[in-house]
């Protein structure tokens, strides 16, 4: 009796996953060599990839550029496919995305990001919000082929989009492998002095200022209840407004901590009660240009 076939399908080799952190020097005005802020198989590992889903394609090829002056890429840079995720979620955040309609999967499921040579395709057009399908990204690693997730700066998934591909590879069963890297949130809370064992990271305020005000109000009591550090960012160029509204709203004894150009030869970490911040001038010791991480706790 002969034994039982296989299916093909069944038997292909599934690629994985790989979150691949960048340097925190995106948008900067100096660089870090890679080689004093990721590892040795960081860089391998992200050399050999030739699929890529991105948050910008133009960054991703700027890094792997850098990537391939120290470790030759696998495939010349135009022949990479390099998917770039919908406007949208750079705006507002990706993991909700999670959770549509089966229709609404379906449909998306139907349209495969298009290759374009040395150009990178968006997986749904920029408006479209309901058409984005995470699992559509992922059809190579399907046919047995490794795929990177990367951000501009830091790692995909923390602060940044690539939580929904994340989760659709689990949900298709693929192997996701996090490489090591640095993460600018966790950096700056080890800097601060402040709760590194409850802390939560709340993303950006509103800009409005009075809702603004409301929303430091609520994180000081928080943290002032509970003992929790909280992390913020904001765009660089509303650095200073962000610190002269945090100055304006906690109490005195409240601790206040910056940290901006992490990793850079000119990072700063800063920490101190907002009392001895106001009585330095309040000045934001940032400038407008430079990425920063604001921390505050008891």
């Amino acid at each position: 009796m002969s034994a039982p076939t296989t299916t093909a399908a069944a038997t292909a080799p599934r690629g994985r996953l790989l979150l691949v952190p960048a340097p925190l020097d995106f948008g900067c005005a100096e660089q870090v060599p890679l080689e004093q802020v990721l590892p040795v198989h960081t860089l391998r590992e992200a050399a050999q990839l030739r699929h890529w889903i991105a948050e910008s394609a133009k960054s991703a090829r700027a890094y792997l550029k850098r990537i391939d002056a120290l470790y030759p890429l696998a495939a010349p840079l135009q022949e990479l496919h390099i998917a770039e995720l919908p406007r949208h979620i750079h705006k507002q955040g990706d993991h909700a995305g999670a959770t549509r309609s089966r229709a609404s999967r379906n449909a998306a499921a139907r349209q495969r990001p298009e290759r374009h040579g040395a150009h990178a395709t968006r997986s749904a057009s920029d408006g479209d919000a309901a058409a984005f399908e995470p699992r559509a990204l992922l059809q190579p690693a399907l046919a047995g082929h490794d795929i990177g997730l990367v951000s501009e700066a830091g790692m995909p998934g923390v602060a940044d989009p690539g939580s929904s591909i994340v989760r659709a590879a689990h949900q298709l069963g693929l192997a996701v492998l996090p490489l090591v890297g640095p993460v600018s949130l966790l950096l700056a809370l080890a800097a601060s002095g402040l709760n590194g064992q409850s802390f939560a990271f709340v993303g950006y305020l509103p800009q409005d200022d009075a809702a603004r005000a409301a929303a430091i109000g609520q994180l000081e009591a928080q943290a002032r209840r509970s003992g929790q550090a909280q992390i913020l960012i904001e765009t660089p160029y509303r650095n200073a407004r962000l610190w002269q509204a945090l100055l304006q709203q906690l109490r005195p004894d409240t601790w206040l901590s910056i940290s901006a150009g992490l990793s850079l030869p000119g990072a700063i970490s800063q920490s101190r009660p907002v009392q001895q911040w106001r009585s330095l001038g309040g000045a934001c010791p940032v400038d407008g240009k430079t990425p920063a991480v604001f921390t505050l706790g008891c």
